[in-house]
Order: structure tokens, then C-alpha cells, then sequence
């Protein structure tokens, strides 16, 4: 058992002891500030898009580095995860992407606030956060890249947005219908014609409106007329 001056000298070496090592880890990690914070690339996009997120609250419903509610998703790696094609899309109509599903609120953002909005989750993105957040452990229900091992290589717009609900070579999400083959059961006409306007072609569909371009719209027929082509049309 210490004595009454054994005991004072104890406190007094542990106090100072544990001081210096919250005082050099402190340092340390001010330090370090400059090169992992991303500062360099605070643009006035970005300044809006921390606006945005401020002004909506939108850290009552998710986190971002870790901080804020757990109800929506961690949105720190989400244009690694997603995809600017995919936010540009939900940001502008939620429910559309998810039918009946998602409950975010409808914004209504102009094409500047999300593209601010994505710039502010780039800039959120390219922190060097140590790891954080952590790989899943399982891969999610959906993916958005697809890779098709033969075949035409699937266009951008496709790989981002449609992989998210569709399969299309054993990859992508399974919300709606794989895309293998889909150019056997409708012609090129038809096939543009529901990219271009789901819902007028089946009325009640959960498919959205993308309101893609001509290009866009050229682009994914094409695609998946020769992908069926290909697997042996």
C-alpha cells in the first residue's frame, strides 16, 4: 500500500506524464491538419454546398465524417460510392429513384444548388479521414459499376444510374429486371421509347423519368440492343 507521499508523487508523475502526451498528440494532430484537410480545394461551390447541408439540416437525418443522425445514409465517400450522375438524378426527384421507399424530403434544388451540393460532398470526399468510413464487410444489395466480361462496354450512364436497379452481366442492383437480353423483347423503337418515358409507355411503372437527352437516349439503345446482339440474339 503507498503512503501519503508515494501516493502525491504517483498523481503527480501520472498528471504530468499523461499531460504531455495529450499535449504532443494535439500537436501532432494540428500538425497534420494542412495536408489532410483538403483545403487547397475550397472552391465557392463547395462554400455553397456547406450552405446547402447547413440551411437543410440535412445532418438530422445523416452523418458526415462520422458526425450527425443515423436515420439516412453516411454520406462522407458517397460520390466514390454513387457516382455524380446518380446524385445529379436523385437530388433532383428522391422519390423517383426509389418509388414508395425513400423518404427524403423533395428540395427542390435548381441545377446550381446540386451541383453545389456535389462539389461540397467531393471536396467532403477527398479528406484524408485515416480509413474512415470503413469498407462494408458485405457488399451491398446494389452496385453501381458493372463490367461485363464480353461484350460492348457499357456507357457511362448506365454503369452509374441504371446499374443501381438493374443486373446486366451478373452485376448491378436488383430492384428491377436484368438487362441481359432486353433487346430481344423490343425492338430499337419501342426500347428508346421507355428510356425516353417509362411511364407512358406502362402507365404505374416505378421505373422514373431519367429526362434523358437525345444523346443519352442514342446511347443506352444502342447499348443494349448490341449487348443482346452479342450474348447471342
Amino acid at each position: 500500500m503507498l503512503s501519503k507521499s508515494q501516493a502525491r508523487l504517483f498523481f503527480l508523475i501520472a498528471t504530468v506524464g499523461f499531460s504531455g502526451v495529450f499535449l504532443w498528440l494535439t500537436i501532432d494532430s494540428v500538425r497534420q491538419v494542412a495536408a489532410r484537410s483538403n483545403a487547397e480545394n475550397l472552391t465557392e461551390e463547395v462554400v455553397r454546398g456547406k450552405e446547402i447541408w447547413e440551411h437543410n439540416n440535412c445532418m438530422g437525418c445523416h452523418t458526415l465524417l462520422g458526425e450527425g443522425a443515423y436515420y439516412a445514409p453516411e454520406l462522407t465517400k458517397v460520390v466514390e460510392r454513387r457516382g455524380k450522375e446518380w446524385m445529379r438524378v436523385f437530388l433532383k426527384d428522391p422519390q423517383a429513384m426509389y418509388p414508395g421507399r425513400r423518404k427524403m424530403v423533395q428540395y427542390n434544388f435548381t441545377d446550381e444548388e446540386i451541383e453545389d451540393v456535389i462539389s461540397f460532398f467531393e471536396w467532403i470526399g477527398e479528406i484524408d479521414t485515416n480509413g474512415f468510413p470503413r469498407e462494408p464487410d458485405m457488399a451491398p444489395a446494389q452496385v453501381t459499376t458493372v463490367a461485363a466480361a464480353s461484350g460492348p462496354k457499357p456507357p457511362a450512364m448506365f454503369s452509374t444510374i441504371c446499374a443501381a436497379c438493374h443486373s446486366y452481366a451478373g452485376s448491378g442492383g436488383n430492384v428491377g429486371p436484368a438487362l441481359d437480353g432486353v433487346g430481344d423483347r423490343y425492338d430499337r423503337p419501342t426500347l428508346r421509347k421507355w428510356l425516353a418515358d417509362p411511364a407512358g409507355v406502362k402507365p404505374g411503372t416505378a421505373m422514373p423519368n431519367l429526362n434523358l437527352t437525345d444523346a443519352q437516349l442514342d446511347e443506352l439503345t444502342d447499348f443494349l440492343m448490341a449487348s443482346s446482339a452479342t450474348s447471342g440474339r
